[in-house]
C-alpha cells in the first residue's frame, strides 16, 4: 500500500494551526531577518524551545545585527545565551560568526547550502533550515522529528539524518520541502512525542502503521477528571536546571497539575529563566537550599494558598530546604525532600532526627485540618517496593530503622495513597542511572502522597508516571477533593 503523503501532510497542517510554532519559525514571521533566523537556529540544537526562545530574546536586545554581535565578549555571549544545550561552544561559533560573514560574504548571511556549511556552528540540517525559512527556497531540513517520524510512517528506510534528507529529496514533492520540518516539529513536539507518543489522540492515527512506536498509556486521571477533584503532582527533579533541558515544560503541560511540588531542585530562583520563574497561571515557592547546587524543594500552585511554611523550626534541616508547607483553607500541602542515609547508614541518624521532627510536625496540622504530605521521602516501605529486597536489607533507603519509621506513621493513622488503589509489584518511581537499570525495571518505589487516615476518602485515584523521564525519578500523582 502506498503510503498517502498528500492526505497526511494536508491533515496535519490542519491539526496543527493551534500548535505551538516552532521558534526558528517564529523569529522568521516576525523579523524576516536572515541574521537572527541563522543565530536562532544555532542556538536550538540540543534545546528546548521555550530554552531557545528565551535565549534569542536575551541575546538579540544585546546583539540585533552582525555588528553588534561582533562587540560582544565570548563571557557575554555565555551569559546571555545559557542555558542552551551546549551554549559553552555555541558561545564560541557566535563569536567567530561576524568575521566569517564579513570576510567571506560582505556581511550578509549567504543563501546557499554550500555557502552555509562554511559558518561556524552551522551543520546541513542548519543550512538546509535557514535556505528554507529565511529564504524561502526549496530545501529540505532534516532533524530529529523528521527522521523519526518519516520512519515511523515507513515513507523511508533510513538510520541517519543525512539519509533521510537524501531519500526524501529523491522521493518528497518538492512543494512540501520548504514546510515539511515545520509540520513535523510541530507534531513531533505535540502529538507524535519521541517517548510515548499520544497515539489515541493523533489526527492520522488510523493511517499510521506506527513502525517501532509504543503508545503511552492513557491515564484514567486524563480520561475521565472530575470536576471538583485537583490534581497533586510531586516529582524529585534532580537538578531543575536539567531537568528544563529534559522535557520538564513539555511534562508540565501533559500532567497540567493545580499543584507541582519539585525535590531536589539544586538552584537558587535567580539561577533560572524567568519562563519558569514567572510560570503562566501559577504561583511559584521557592526553598533552596544555603548550599548551592544542593537539595532543595519548590512548589508551583494554581490556587492561591493562605500562608507558606518554610521548613520545621530546625536550622539543620532547614539549611538544605527541605520542606516546604502551603496551607489551603482546607488542607496542609507539605512537599518533603527526606534525607539520604547514606552509604554505610553514615547519615542515618540525621534522617531519623528529621523524621521524628517532620512526622511531629504532621500530627500537629492534622489537629486543624487535611494533612497531604508529597515527595521523596527517601525510602521503600516493603519489599513489593524494590526490586531487590535482600540484596538491600541494610542499605540506605531500605535500612530497618528508616522502615520502622514508615511503619510508625502507618501506625498513626496515615495512608500511603498509592497503596490504597495498586497492590502490584515492579511499580517504581526511582532507577539508578547505572547497568540500564530503568530500561529493565530494577527500580525502587520511593516517592510517595501520604495523607491523614481522617481524610482518606478525599483521595480519588493515586499514579505513578513511569513514562516520564528527565530524571533519574518519574513523577507521581493523585487527584484530590
Amino acid at each position: 500500500m502506498t503510503f498517502p503523503i498528500n492526505k497526511i501532510i494536508l491533515l496535519l497542517e490542519r491539526e496543527i494551526r493551534d500548535y505551538q510554532v516552532p521558534v526558528v519559525d517564529l523569529i522568521a514571521t516576525q523579523t524576516k531577518d536572515p541574521f537572527k533566523v541563522l543565530v536562532a537556529t544555532i542556538l536550538s540544537a540540543r534545546t528546548k524551545d521555550e530554552v531557545t526562545a528565551a535565549a534569542s530574546r536575551r541575546l538579540f536586545a544585546r546583539a540585533g545585527t552582525i555588528s553588534e554581535l561582533a562587540q560582544l565578549t565570548l563571557p557575554e555571549l555565555e551569559k546571555n545565551i545559557y542555558p542552551v544545550g551546549f551554549f559553552r561552544n555555541k558561545a564560541k561559533f557566535l563569536r567567530a560568526l561576524p568575521a566569517v560573514l564579513n570576510t567571506q560574504f560582505d556581511g550578509v548571511v549567504p543563501h546557499d547550502i554550500e555557502s552555509l556549511l562554511k559558518l561556524p556552528g552551522v551543520g546541513r540540517k542548519t543550512a538546509n533550515l535557514v535556505v528554507a525559512v529565511a529564504f524561502n527556497e526549496p530545501a529540505i531540513c532534516v532533524d530529529t522529528h523528521v527522521h523519526r517520524i518519516m520512519n515511523i510512517w515507513g515513507y523511508v528506510q533510513t538510520a541517519t539524518p543525512l539519509q533521510t534528507e537524501m531519500a526524501l529529496r529523491e522521493k518528497l514533492p518538492i512543494k512540501y520541502w520548504i514546510r515539511i520540518n515545520s509540520i513535523l516539529v510541530t507534531f513531533g513536539q505535540g502529538t507524535c512525542r519521541p517517548q510515548r507518543p499520544h497515539c489515541h489522540r493523533c489526527v492520522i492515527a488510523a493511517l499510521c502503521p506506527k513502525i517501532g512506536v509504543t503508545p503511552r498509556k492513557i491515564d484514567k486521571m486524563t480520561i475521565a477528571p472530575t470536576a471538583e477533584a485537583k490534581k497533586l503532582v510531586s516529582w524529585n527533579v534532580n537538578g531543575l536546571r536539567a531537568a528544563l533541558k529534559n522535557g520538564f515544560f513539555e511534562v508540565l503541560r501533559d500532567l497540567d497539575p493545580d499543584i507541582l511540588a519539585l525535590q531536589e531542585i539544586k538552584v537558587q530562583p535567580d539561577q533560572l529563566p524567568d519562563e519558569l520563574r514567572t510560570l503562566p497561571g501559577y504561583q511559584a515557592f521557592w526553598y533552596p537550599a544555603k548550599k548551592k547546587g544542593y537539595a532543595g524543594t519548590a512548589v508551583f500552585s494554581k490556587l492561591a494558598p493562605l500562608q507558606i511554611l518554610y521548613g520545621l523550626d530546625c536550622p539543620e534541616f532547614d539549611d538544605e530546604g527541605r520542606v516546604l508547607t502551603l496551607e489551603y483553607p482546607d488542607f496542609y500541602f507539605i512537599n518533603s525532600y527526606s534525607p539520604n542515609a547514606q552509604p554505610e547508614l553514615k547519615r542515618l541518624a540525621f534522617k531519623q532526627d528529621f523524621n521524628r521532627v517532620l512526622l511531629d510536625f504532621m500530627d500537629r496540622l492534622s489537629k486543624d485540618k487535611t494533612v497531604v504530605l508529597c515527595g521523596d521521602l527517601n525510602v521503600a516501605h516493603k519489599e513489593i517496593d524494590l526490586a531487590n529486597p535482600k540484596a538491600n536489607v541494610k542499605n540506605p533507603g531500605f535500612s530497618e530503622l528508616e522502615r520502622a519509621w514508615m511503619d510508625e506513621m502507618i501506625a498513626a493513622g496515615y495512608i500511603d495513597t498509592f497503596r490504597k488503589f495498586n497492590q502490584s509489584p515492579a511499580q517504581y518511581t526511582w532507577w539508578s542511572y547505572r547497568f540500564n537499570a530503568r530500561a529493565k525495571n530494577i527500580g525502587w518505589r520511593i516517592d510517595y502522597f501520604i495523607i491523614d487516615g481522617a481524610s482518606s476518602d478525599r483521595v480519588l485515584d493515586a499514579s505513578i508516571h513511569g513514562e516520564v523521564t528527565g530524571s533519574d525519578h518519574c513523577p507521581v500523582s493523585v487527584r484530590f477533593r
